[in-house]
């Protein structure tokens, strides 16, 4: 895999500072049983990275710190970490918000029989990866069959109460382009996803989020070898929005990587760009609670303009 960073540290991109963090963003581990195109972690089947139940305690020792109020799981896959239903029972134990960024098709893996019942039962929010509403275009990012077992993915959330109005079991789904370009508005897309889905395969969802994607790890690294990144970056750059670095995630989302090591964002973690803290070259999450990073400065580079195009891009969606 072709490297990045060192296309991205022109300075070009302005200074930010932390405000009061809220969110801590986990990531479990980078195996998948996928390997899309898009990925920003390079993640997949044969990744071995994956969080010991020994960082997964002191995760939950931070949680029980009261600092944070929301604990988003990511990956990979991050339920084919042994360890993910207990973090989740922990976390919601404490009251805890408590997200899965799921690719939908890991409900289908053996051994994992159970596990939209566990996450309906634990009332965990479920933030699925669906990048169209056509099935060429899934299964050309995804590889093939990812569409049809991603409906049937959804359609058994759907059977137990997601996506369902008061039902309070919160099903999203996440769009990603298909190619070196910025999603559409957010707003309009949303509303072709639900009749498409609805009225083609009996599908119903609450929100969609727009996701821009970043030039960093496979994707970043197709954009090189296709000749494409300058031009991209070009186009990152020139749809710059000032509006969105006041909402920009990194703000108030700290992420953890496999190891326990902290970083400003996902994006900075597959960068190896650690977040600074107190001095430090580097911070472990079981120092992290001791911590006071409100004013802390947030480690950027050129990526970080994937964030502020257009209506801007974060783990939650558009931003504007």
């Amino acid at each position: 895999m072709l490297a990045t960073l060192p296309l991205l540290q022109n300075g070009a991109f302005p200074v930010l500072q932390r405000d009061q963090p809220d969110t801590l963003q986990v990531n479990l581990g980078y195996r998948c049983n996928q390997s899309c195109l898009h990925c920003h972690v390079g993640a997949g089947p044969k990744r071995k990275e994956q969080m010991s139940a020994e960082i997964v305690t002191q995760v939950i020792t931070c949680l029980e710190s009261g600092r944070f109020i929301m604990l988003d799981l990511t990956g990979g896959a991050p339920e084919l970490n042994p360890h993910f239903r207990q973090l989740v029972t922990a976390a919601r134990h404490l009251g805890l918000r408590v997200i899965d960024r799921c690719n939908l098709t890991v409900l289908e893996e053996p051994g994992q029989e159970t596990l939209a019942g566990f996450l309906a039962e634990q009332r965990v929010e479920v933030i699925a990866s669906l990048p169209c509403y056509l099935e060429e275009n899934v299964d050309g990012q995804r590889g093939r069959g990812v569409f049809e077992a991603s409906l049937r993915g959804l359609r058994r959330l759907n059977a137990l109460g997601y996506g369902q109005p008061d039902s309070g079991r919160v099903l999203n789904l996440v769009y990603n382009p298909t190619g070196p370009f910025l999603p559409p508005p957010q707003g309009p897309l949303e509303g072709k996803y639900r009749e498409q889905l609805r009225e083609q395969y009996g599908v119903v969802f609450n929100q969609l989020f727009t996701l821009t994607n970043l030039p960093i790890q496979r994707f970043g690294s197709r954009l090189i070898s296709e000749g494409g990144f300058e031009t991209y970056m070009q186009l990152l750059q020139e749809a710059f929005e000032t509006r969105n670095l006041e909402q920009v995630m990194c703000r108030t989302l700290v992420s953890v990587d496999w190891q326990g090591w902290l970083y400003d964002c996902d994006f900075n973690q597959m960068l190896h760009l650690p977040l600074r803290a107190a001095g430090r070259e580097r911070t472990h999450v079981s120092e992290l609670a001791k911590l006071d990073l409100a004013g802390n400065p947030i480690t950027v580079a050129d990526h970080c303009f994937g964030c502020t195009a257009g209506q801007g891009s974060s783990c939650g969606g558009a931003l504007s």
